[in-house]
């Protein structure tokens, strides 16, 4: 029996602007506010410090946004393409699409919205589905709860891992993210030169691409369908 290639491996860093045309909105879309709150009010420990029964309010909205939200076009294909490479995804966004949509290996920079931790001890993590968080619900350890997202201000603990799967590409897409936020930001410096590498995004970014990128201006849905034709030769 003849021995079957390794598939290579596709790491794929998403955005909010894959999740963007399933309906969820970002605080990019709006001069820094987020379903008209400052996104400082309710992405930023301080703004938890300040006020928090906003915070828990501004999540639990979301997690009734994200209940009736759909995996668009893009999320599936990425999803796909796990028959035919090793996909790894690294997002950015909160939301549960990528893995609704079929993804098997999806790693979370910046936290999980179905899920909520004590703000005592973060290894203290609970899947919550789409249900509300109140101010005053605990968790075992007697702790308010809070949504399991990271926010500005505070570390992000994924990233190093991150750094790792991005290293060992041979192919790295960059969907749906402007390349401004760090440290998420920083991952295409992670990989290798001889890699091959995708930035897929209506506006294109504003900062330097070593030239393995080929470009894509497309919308993460148009634009994941070119690649996955330019990348199995179709």
């Amino acid at each position: 029996m003849e021995k079957t290639a390794a598939k290579k491996k596709l790491v794929a860093l998403t955005g909010a602007g894959v999740s963007a045309e399933s309906g969820l909105k970002t605080f990019r879309d709006s001069n820094g506010l987020w379903e008209n709150h400052d996104v400082m009010e309710v992405a930023s420990i301080e703004g938890w410090r300040r006020n928090p029964g906003l915070v828990l309010e501004f999540y639990n909205q979301r997690r009734r946004q994200l209940e009736s939200a759909q995996p668009n076009e893009a999320h599936k294909i990425l999803a796909e393409l796990e028959m035919y490479f090793d996909v790894y995804i690294v997002t950015q966004n909160v939301d549960n699409l990528h893995e609704r949509a079929g993804s098997i290996r999806v790693l979370h920079l910046h936290g999980e919205l179905t899920k909520a931790r004590s703000v005592q001890d973060e290894s203290r993590v609970y899947d919550i589905g789409y249900k509300d968080i109140a101010l005053g619900q605990t968790g075992e350890d007697g702790a308010q709860l809070r949504p399991n997202i990271v926010w500005f201000g505070e570390a992000v603990p994924l990233i190093l891992e991150a750094e790792r799967q991005v290293q060992g590409a041979d192919v790295f897409a960059v969907v749906g993210s402007s390349l401004v936020v760090y440290p998420a930001a920083g991952l295409a410096t992670a990989l290798r030169r001889d890699a091959r590498a995708f930035l897929i995004d209506p506006k294109g970014v504003d900062v330097f691409l070593p030239e393995n990128f080929t470009i894509i201006k497309e919308t993460a849905t148009r634009g994941v369908a070119k690649m996955r034709d330019i990348l199995l030769g179709h």
